[in-house]
């Protein structure tokens, strides 16, 4: 019986405990990585000002993701999805294949290409709150938790979620606890651990 308890005790590995610490999942948040040089992030990884894009620190593995921007303060800005090879420093973005992004303005565009826009009367404002769903073909873009039937497509391979910011703008971003309910199918941004 004592050889029993002794080889419990020892296969526990920190003399008897029986704890097994937990490995913190990692937050998806703006990647100071991988940012503009004339880029601030504060907030905890939550807001971007100054000049420049910034990428999220995590790639949209998953079937169906779904994240969301405030607009805290209006200038030029522009959200979407692009490739880790995007120039981070030149605004605006959707100037070539690697970013797919919706601009302040309300126009879409990839590859120097308006692939659609908002109507002219839902333009974002300060304070709105800008959803967006990706599945791995189509960007779809969300004002206030409302669908603005204005999808978008065109790039290809691994994408993360890109914001950008000049003149001024200050955008917060939401990557979980969103504002709006995600979109049925669709939830928040998995690391690629999370998902298996």
């Amino acid at each position: 019986m004592a050889a029993l308890f002794t080889c419990c005790l020892g296969c526990c590995g920190d003399g008897g405990s029986g704890h097994i610490p937990l490995k913190e999942m990692p937050i998806v948040q703006l990647d100071t990585h991988h940012m503009g040089t004339d880029v601030v992030i504060v907030k905890s990884g939550r807001r971007i000002c100054g000049t420049g894009g910034c990428l999220a620190n995590a790639p949209l593995h998953q079937n169906k993701s779904y994240f969301e921007f405030k607009i805290q303060s209006t200038g030029v800005w522009g959200i979407g999805v692009a490739t880790q090879k995007v120039n981070l420093n030149q605004v605006p973005m959707g100037r070539d294949t690697n970013s797919l992004v919706l601009r302040h303005d309300g126009s879409v565009y990839h590859n120097n290409e308006e692939k659609n826009r908002l109507p002219a009367n839902s333009l974002p404002q300060e304070g709105d709150i800008v959803g967006f769903t990706y599945d791995h073909v189509e960007l779809n873009i969300y004002l206030n938790g409302k669908n603005m039937h204005c999808p978008a497509s065109g790039i290809r391979g691994t994408v993360y979620p890109v914001v950008y910011v000049d003149d001024s703008a200050i955008l917060d971003c939401q990557f979980s606890d969103f504002y709006h309910p995600a979109p049925h199918g669709f939830e928040k941004i998995l690391f690629e651990q999370q998902i298996f």
